[in-house]
């Protein structure tokens, strides 16, 4: 089953299914900053490297949509770290 990347606006997350679970990236929205909150990914699925697509996904999208990035995600700020092609979306 190939995995599904979707903007639930209503609960401000994207929300990717894989591997049978689904992981969410929650996210805030202010003119055009998008302030990346939490990622989660259920116990049961964590290193796999489902919150890293996820991010990816989520980071490929704000640029896309011409917004800046503050993360305040951990995880998402090592992710930039990691993957400096991101790091003129921050703030």
């Amino acid at each position: 089953m190939p995995e599904t990347i979707r903007n639930n606006t209503a609960l401000s997350r994207y929300e990717l299914d894989a591997d049978g679970i689904t992981a969410v990236a929650y996210y805030r929205l202010a003119e055009d900053v998008m302030t990346l909150n939490h990622t989660e990914v259920p116990p049961e699925a964590q290193g796999r490297g489902i919150a890293s697509r996820l991010v990816h996904a989520v980071l490929e999208e704000a640029r896309r949509l011409g917004y800046k990035v503050v993360p305040r995600c951990p995880f998402v700020g090592q992710y930039i770290a990691r993957h400096p092609e991101f790091a003129d979306l921050i703030l």
